[in-house]
């Protein structure tokens, strides 16, 4: 049976009441501050100016990271393996770095103001990084002979100093995207929240069309008019984007910041903990900490059921008398900061269990792009394709897909399974890493192809074509499906700390990439003998692709004993005849400022 949630706002409305209402009741307000208005701002009248701003900015980033090994090798004169990892490691770092503008939007600037601010931060790394290209004395002299001259200490500082803005913009933008597209929706209005569902698609979807756009058409840019053009024009859309997403300031709906999500979390550590040592037993003995107000004690975020999991943190909230309610956070919580941890901790299994598909994507901007380069990429006798250019297959994929799995596949599977989308967030992701396995796999056996054909060159680049479609696929079923899990399964205060803990899975996986790439040096005889050399022909690459199948067959079972051992929010809530919280019951004597319930 599907339970209601209840929130201070939709307390004692029938469901009529909430559907016809016309303000919103996810606490957002408008550009003037007054409660958002469903008929003015927010739903398919915001969103639009924030999915052309994810094409926008997208495209400036792919035309960016696909592009940047061959400026490494080419121009700064670094080793293939060298300019993998350091690629590798700059992707890593940019969504790694998600966490920090998912903070700083949850506790202080709001999802808006974080978004403009880090994009302006974004554009000076574009501006510089174009400086880079465009300033002789910021490179290496051009490679007539090897070894070639490698660049300078100042040179590699002045090029990494940008990437860094980059990522540093990048990682203040990604988390707060998609969670400020989904604020636009209010989830109390039934056909609002089905919207948010396909705007999660959608989304995607423009992921996938700036991809293209800086895989196609600024690659090929970059290939015929050199690096300065191939940077310049990103820059500038880049800034467009910002201009893009300013459009639409009257039409959205906002959040306002809630207090640092991490504070709250060591809070309830360090209490329940103080709690343990005084030896407080399991805290169903006692009565639990809970304000009496209709809004929690966190700023703007509704109040919290109790649930029976991870009942050691209860002792945060315990209440052995009344003597013991202070405002000290630090040594008693309430119920509602306690849960929020709660679902916080709940999915991070998850968030774990998928980690591994991350290192296969990390493929896509370096060992992908290099088998590219040592094949057939012609297109008739006159055109060419840019090896820069080969990832548009998946993006490509996943454009078809999308359109095809929200208008067609949806539908039918609602109709079959009665799931308001077809299929579950957790059966999505599921069905992404299966996909993974066979695109490496594909990609193994295209690679062993290609290095035993005795003129490598002659293989068509179309034959990478298999492991792009699949991995797109995988990329289209999993990502989509962590977009709707860490926003549906995150609380209000901690919404776009959520959205960042899956994208920096694609940080972490570029990391482990890294370090999978050293310990297989390692191992296998380094960069002159091993399996990975700065000549691909003379390398081992389908071992290496090998290996990464056997880690996505081994993830793919870790989660699907993950999942199936997952119970998402609402699945542990006590019985509501015994707790109920936002009254005063049970304990009428206690004073006004707080209330407690008898477990």
């Amino acid at each position: 049976m599907e339970m209601e949630t209840y929130t201070p706002t939709n307390a004692g409305k029938s469901k009529e009441e909430m559907e016809s209402s016309t303000l919103v009741s996810n606490g957002c307000v408008d550009i003037h501050g007054r409660i958002a208005d469903k008929r003015t701002t927010g739903g398919w009248k915001a969103s639009p100016f924030i999915i052309v701003n994810e094409v926008a900015e997208r495209l400036a980033f792919f035309s960016i990271a696909v592009n940047m090994v061959a400026y490494l090798v080419f121009e700064m004169h670094q080793s293939l393996p060298d300019a993998a990892t350091h690629v590798t490691d700059w992707i890593g770092a940019a969504y790694v770095l998600t966490l920090l503008g998912a903070f700083l939007a949850d506790a202080y600037l709001g999802r808006f103001k974080t978004i403009i601010i880090f994009s302006i931060i974004y554009a000076m790394g574009m501006v510089l990084l174009t400086v880079s290209a465009s300033v002789d004395s910021l490179r290496p002299p051009l490679c007539t002979a090897r070894p070639c001259k490698e660049a300078t200490q100042g040179q590699t500082a002045f090029l990494y100093w940008a990437l860094a803005l980059i990522a540093l913009g990048t990682g203040g933008i990604k988390p707060c995207v998609s969670s400020f597209g989904a604020d636009q929706f209010d989830e109390s209005d039934l056909k609002e929240a089905e919207n948010k569902f396909s705007f999660f698609n959608w989304f995607f979807f423009a992921i996938n069309m700036g991809a293209i756009l800086g895989l196609t058409l600024f690659v090929y840019i970059q290939d015929k008019k050199g690096w300065v053009w191939g940077f310049g024009i990103p820059t500038a859309t880049m800034l467009c984007s910002v201009v893009i997403l300013c459009a639409g300031i009257q039409f959205y709906r906002y959040k306002s910041p809630m207090g640092s999500p991490f504070t709250r979390f060591f809070q309830v550590l360090v209490a329940s903990l103080r709690n343990h040592l005084k030896g407080v037993p399991h805290p169903r003995h006692y009565r639990l900490y809970e304000i009496s107000t209709p809004e929690s004690a966190i700023t703007g975020a509704p109040k919290l059921r109790h649930t029976q999991q991870y009942s050691f943190l209860d002792k945060a909230a315990v209440i052995r008398d009344t003597e013991d309610v202070v405002s000290d956070r630090w040594r008693l919580c309430t119920v509602t900061q306690v849960e929020e941890f709660k679902s916080f901790i709940r999915v991070l299994p998850v968030w774990a269990s998928t980690i591994a598909l991350s290192i296969s994507f990390a493929q896509f901007s370096t060992f992908f792009i290099s088998q590219a380069n040592v094949m057939d990429r012609s297109i008739g006798h006159n055109f060419k394709i840019p090896a820069g250019s080969v990832p548009v297959f998946s993006s490509i994929n996943a454009l078809i897909l999308v359109p095809i799995y929200e208008k067609f596949m949806v539908p039918i599977l609602r109709k079959s399974t009665g799931h308001p989308r077809g299929i579950t967030s957790l059966q999505r992701m599921g069905l992404g890493l299966f996909v993974s396995i066979f695109a490496m796999a594909a990609a193994a056996v295209v690679e062993k192809k290609r290095r035993d054909d005795t003129k490598p060159l002659v293989m068509s680049v179309f034959w990478l074509f298999p492991q792009y479609f699949l991995m797109g696929s995988a990329e289209v079923f999993t990502y989509v499906g962590q977009l709707e899990f860490f926003y549906d399964e995150a609380t209000e205060g901690t919404r776009s700390i959520s959205s960042a803990m899956f994208l920096s899975e694609i940080g972490i996986g570029s990391w482990l990439s890294t370090a999978l790439v050293k310990i297989v040096e390692a191992a296998t005889g380094g960069q002159q003998e091993g399996w990975l050399r700065n000549d691909l022909n003379k390398s081992k690459l389908d071992y290496f692709y090998w290996i990464l199948t056997a880690i996505n067959i081994l993830n793919f079972f870790v989660y699907l004993f993950v999942a199936w051992c997952y119970r998402g929010k609402g699945a542990h809530v006590r019985d509501e005849n015994v707790v109920e919280l936002g009254t005063v019951s049970q304990v009428d004597q206690q004073p006004e400022e707080f209330h407690s319930v008898t477990l």
